[in-house]
C-alpha cells in the first residue's frame, strides 16, 4: 500500500476542515427536517403507487349496531374509492366506546396524543369526544352519523362549519316517517318515541316529531331516559299509552332493541325503525337512510381533507333521501301490508 507524505496529509486535513466549515452555513434543522419529510413522503409514493403519502387516521365509534357499522364500512368504501386504500397507503386504528362517553373521550384523546393525521368519529357522542380532544391541533375531525352538528356545536353552521371539523349529516325523515304510519296505520292515534335525554340527535328529532305529528292526526307520547337500566321500567309504561312506537337513531335505545320489540310485542303494537338495519332486527318498518351511502360520502369528504382541502371551509354534506324497507313476517304478526303508493318502490329486509 502506498504511503502518504506529510505534505499530502496537511493537504487533506485542510479540506476536510473546509468542508466542516462549508456544513456550518447548510440549511437550517427545519429545513433540513422538511427536507427529509418531502423525501420520506416521496417514497412513500413510489411504494404505494398513488399519488400521496402513507396516512394514519383513527376512527372511533360510539356503539356496535348496525347503521353505524353500515356507515363505518361505508366511509372506508369511500375513502377507498378515492385512493386511500387500508394496509396499502392508509392505516386505520379502528376504536369502539361501547356505548360509554368517558370511553369515548379516552379513545379521542389517544388518537390524538398518536398525532394521526385524522380523526373520524361515528355518531354524535363520538364526534363530539374527538372535536374537544382535537382543539388546539392540526388535526382535521371528520363525523358521520351526526343528525344536528349545529346543535352539537361541533360546528358554527352547515354551510360554514368555522373549525377544523366537518362530515356528514344524517337528518332523519321524520314527516316521511309520519306519512307511512299513518298510511299503514289509519286509525292510530298515538306515536311513543323512547329517546336518551343527554342526546343532542335525540332532542332534535323529537321536537321535530312533535311539531310535524298533528299534520298527520297523531299525538307524540315522550319517553325519556338516563340509562340502558331504564329502558325496560320505562317501556312497561310507554306500551300501554300508544298504539305503536317509532324508534329514532338514538344508540342507546337502539342498543337495546331487542328489549324495545320484545316490550311492544308482547302490548300487541309494532316499533317502526329509521333505518334498514332495525328492520332487519324486528321492526316493521321504517322510511329510513341508506347508511352504507352515508359513510361512503363521508370518506369521500375525508378523502379530500387528505388531499389537502381545509375542513374549516368545507360545507357539512346532509342526507337526507328515505325509502320505505319492510319485514314482512313482522307486518304480518301486526296486520299490516304495504300501501299502494309505496308497492313499486319498497324493499324487504333481509
Amino acid at each position: 500500500m502506498k504511503k502518504l507524505s506529510v505534505l499530502t496529509k496537511l493537504s487533506l486535513c485542510a479540506t476536510i476542515t473546509a468542508a466542516l466549515l462549508v456544513g456550518c452555513s447548510s440549511p437550517s434543522k427545519t429545513e433540513t427536517t422538511a427536507a427529509a419529510s418531502e423525501t420520506a413522503k416521496e417514497a412513500a409514493q413510489e411504494s404505494t403507487g398513488t399519488d400521496t403519502a402513507s396516512y394514519t387516521i383513527g376512527i372511533t365509534q360510539i356503539a356496535e349496531h348496525g347503521s353505524l357499522d353500515n356507515c363505518r364500512e361505508g366511509f372506508l368504501e369511500g375513502l377507498a374509492e378515492e385512493g386511500f386504500v387500508e394496509g396499502k397507503n392508509l392505516t386505520v386504528d379502528y376504536q369502539n366506546a361501547q356505548g360509554d362517553t368517558a370511553n369515548a373521550s379516552m379513545i379521542a384523546q389517544t388518537f390524538v396524543s398518536k398525532k394521526y393525521d385524522m380523526v373520524a368519529a361515528v355518531a354524535t357522542p363520538s364526534a363530539m369526544a374527538c372535536f374537544n380532544a382535537a382543539q388546539g391541533t392540526d388535526i382535521p375531525t371528520i363525523f358521520t352519523a351526526v343528525s344536528d352538528p349545529v346543535a352539537a356545536e361541533l360546528v358554527a353552521s352547515l354551510e360554514a362549519p368555522g373549525s377544523n371539523c366537518t362530515g356528514t349529516c344524517d337528518a332523519l325523515p321524520v314527516e316521511d316517517q309520519l306519512k307511512m304510519i299513518r298510511a299503514m296505520m289509519p286509525d292510530a292515534k298515538k306515536i311513543g318515541i323512547m329517546y336518551t335525554t343527554s342526546e343532542v340527535n335525540s332532542l332534535t328529532n323529537l321536537e321535530t316529531y312533535k311539531k310535524l305529528a298533528p299534520e298527520y292526526g297523531f299525538e307524540i307520547v315522550e319517553s325519556g331516559v338516563a340509562a340502558s337500566s331504564d329502558i325496560p321500567i320505562a317501556l312497561d309504561s310507554l306500551v300501554t299509552k300508544v298504539d305503536c312506537i317509532s324508534n329514532m337513531t338514538d344508540n342507546n335505545v337502539v342498543n337495546n332493541l331487542d328489549t324495545v320489540i320484545a316490550k311492544a310485542t308482547e302490548a300487541k303494537i309494532p316499533v317502526f325503525g329509521s333505518e334498514v338495519e332495525q328492520v332487519v332486527n324486528g321492526c316493521a318498518a321504517s322510511m329510513g337512510l341508506d347508511y352504507v351511502e352515508l359513510g361512503r360520502q363521508t370518506g369521500k369528504m375525508a378523502a379530500a381533507v387528505l388531499k389537502g382541502e381545509d375542513a374549516k371551509t368545507m360545507p357539512v354534506q346532509v342526507i337526507s333521501t328515505s325509502s320505505l324497507c319492510v319485514n314482512s313476517d313482522v307486518m304480518s304478526q301486526f296486520n299490516l301490508s304495504v300501501p299502494d303508493e309505496y308497492k313499486d318502490s319498497y324493499t324487504e329486509a333481509e
